[in-house]
Formats: structure tokens, C-alpha cells, sequence
């Protein structure tokens, strides 16, 4: 079994190893920057985790955890021009270093790139490592429209939110494990449970992701920090806010969340302040560890040695436990 600091090499050597940048470069360019930027690469290093985790060899699903990392960076691309944002990992967005037109077609050069990795080694699994990929590629844009949506609602439910965030973000975490047991031809029910895991740290990634962007710090966030509030985008912490406060509270939410001004700090701090009297934050920290428990009881039910599931509890762990 690799620990984790093993599967985080491996993954960093095959990125350092990889020549992305080709002719023509405007349009290659980009993708080699975006690649660079690094980012915690926790969707490779889940997919070969789980490949290890049932006997599999890393190497068969190496081209594999190249696609899904690759994949995962383009849909940031485009979001990054959808939602305007300036800044990704501490550094210029593509839009922003190039324009609107560069990030667009990498954006969709990343996309084929991705299925081209795929499509590198043959493999028995492999019509079903497809088909799963192609499912999550398409409820990844569902989940953007969805949230595209939800920012001209005013009547977004909880529910509604959390199915938002598992098909932008939960589902490509819980296929990266389920495509890297693929490689390693582990029981279907297993992989089920697995895929389960992955599911419930997605969400609990994204609550945790929707604190940080309210209250985390610039400099280790990498990104600016309020857009969502700015962007009167419905997360999870505004959605609690709304069911639990009083009239005179939801009122001035809704009032905020339908306004642009030009200089939104004040805007910001009003929010703030609102989650800040209705306790907020505690209440999707005790969201964040229920759904970490969900994970546990998932792992927990997977025929293989505890032991050799140490590099997966890790890596939970490190996506759960940043810092606000």
C-alpha cells in the first residue's frame, strides 16, 4: 500500500512529466498555465488511492488520474469566466491573463485533452471508466446550470442546493475512486460504497468551500474572498440564514441578495453580520461533520483491511478540516 505522501508524489511527478504546451500555443498555452497552477490535485490522488486500495497497480490508471485532473481544471476555467472571477489558486484567471475567447476554446481543448488520457491504455473496465466519466461530465454541467439558476431564484430550497453542489462537485470525486476501482477490478458493491464515500466528502468539501468564501483568508484561499455574497449566489450558509431568521432578517436578505452595487463591501459586511447574529457558521460546521460521518460509515463498509484505508481517511480529513 502507498501512504499518502507517496500517492501526492506520484500524482506531482506525472503533472512535472507531461508536456502540455504544443502548437498552436495561444491555444495550448493556457492549458499548461492552468495545469501549473498546481491546486491540492485531491481528484488524481483519489483515483489512484482507491486503485491501491483494492491491489490494483498505479501505474494502469496512471493516464486516467492525468484526465480526471485535467477535466476537473477546464470545468474551473469556464466557471472562472462564467462567474467573472479574477483570481484562481492567487494567480489571474485565463480569462483575466488572456481573454474571453482563450478561455473558451482551452477551456474546450482541456475537455477533449481529458478524454484523449482516457483513451491512452486499453483496459477490460474500460467501456464502464467511460460511461462513468461521460455521466459525470454531463451532471457537472447540470449542476452549473442549476447554479446559474438559483441566482435569478429567490425560492431555492435547501434540498435544492445540496442536489446543486453533488452534481458540481461531489460526483467527480466520488468517480475518480469509482474509476480508479475500475482499474483495479474491485466488487461492484464495493465500488458502490466507495462511490458513496466520495459523495459525502464532495458535499462537505463544497459547505466547507462556501465558508471559506465568506470567511477564509485571501492568501491561503487562493481566490477573493465574498464573491458569493457579491454574486447573490444562494449557498448553503444564505439558505440556513433564511430558515432560521426572523422576518425583519429575511427581508434584508432578500433586499441584499437582489442588489449590484458598484463597491459591494458594504453589502458584504451587512450579510456577515446577519450570519454572524444567527450563528451561521456553527451551524454548517455541524452540517460539515455529519456528512464526514456519512463518509466514515460508508468506508467503514468496504471488504478491505482498515489499514489499507488509511491514505483515504487522510484525504478526507485534509478537505474537511481547512481552516476558516
Amino acid at each position: 500500500m502507498y501512504t499518502l505522501e507517496e500517492l501526492f508524489k506520484k500524482v506531482q511527478s506525472l503533472f512535472e512529466n507531461e508536456e502540455f504546451v504544443s502548437e498552436p500555443k495561444r491555444l495550448y498555452e493556457p492549458i499548461a498555465y492552468t495545469l501549473s497552477l498546481g491546486g491540492k490535485r485531491i481528484r488524481p490522488t483519489l483515483l489512484l488511492a482507491a486503485t491501491d486500495l483494492f491491489g490494483g497497480d498505479i501505474e494502469d490508471a496512471a493516464h486516467a488520474a492525468i484526465g480526471v485532473e485535467t477535466f476537473h481544471n477546464f470545468t474551473l476555467l469556464h466557471d472562472d469566466l462564467m462567474d467573472k472571477s479574477p483570481i484562481r489558486r492567487g494567480k489571474p484567471t485565463v480569462y483575466r491573463k488572456w481573454d474571453e475567447n482563450t478561455a473558451i476554446l482551452s477551456g474546450d481543448a482541456m475537455n477533449i485533452l481529458a478524454w484523449r488520457y482516457f483513451l491512452k491504455k486499453p483496459h477490460v473496465n474500460l467501456l464502464e471508466i467511460l460511461r462513468t466519466f461521460e455521466k459525470t461530465s454531463m451532471e457537472i454541467c447540470e449542476g452549473q446550470q442549476y447554479d446559474m439558476d438559483f441566482e435569478t431564484r429567490d425560492d431555492v430550497s435547501i434540498e435544492e442546493y445540496m442536489q446543486m453542489i453533488r452534481l458540481k462537485t461531489a460526483v467527480l470525486l466520488a468517480s475518480a475512486l469509482k474509476i480508479g476501482a475500475l482499474y483495479a477490478n474491485a466488487p461492484s458493491e464495493d465500488i458502490e460504497n466507495l462511490y458513496n464515500f466520495g459523495i459525502a466528502i464532495g458535499l462537505a468539501f463544497q459547505l466547507r468551500d462556501d465558508l471559506l468564501d465568506a470567511y477564509g483568508d485571501v492568501a491561503t484561499f487562493g481566490k477573493e474572498t465574498g464573491t458569493d455574497i457579491k454574486d447573490n449566489k444562494k449557498t448553503i450558509l444564505y439558505l440556513t440564514a433564511l430558515e432560521k431568521g426572523d422576518t425583519e432578517q429575511r427581508q434584508k436578505l432578500r433586499r441584499l441578495f437582489s442588489e449590484t452595487p458598484n463597491n459591494p463591501t458594504g453589502k458584504i459586511q451587512e450579510v456577515l453580520n446577519i450570519y454572524a447574529s444567527l450563528d451561521i457558521k456553527s451551524s454548517i460546521e455541524k452540517t460539515i461533520s455529519e456528512m464526514h460521518a456519512t463518509a466514515e460509515q460508508s468506508l467503514l463498509t468496504i471488504k478491505r483491511p482498515e489499514t489499507n484505508k488509511t491514505a483515504l481517511r487522510q484525504i478526507a480529513a485534509k478537505l474537511l478540516d481547512r481552516k476558516v
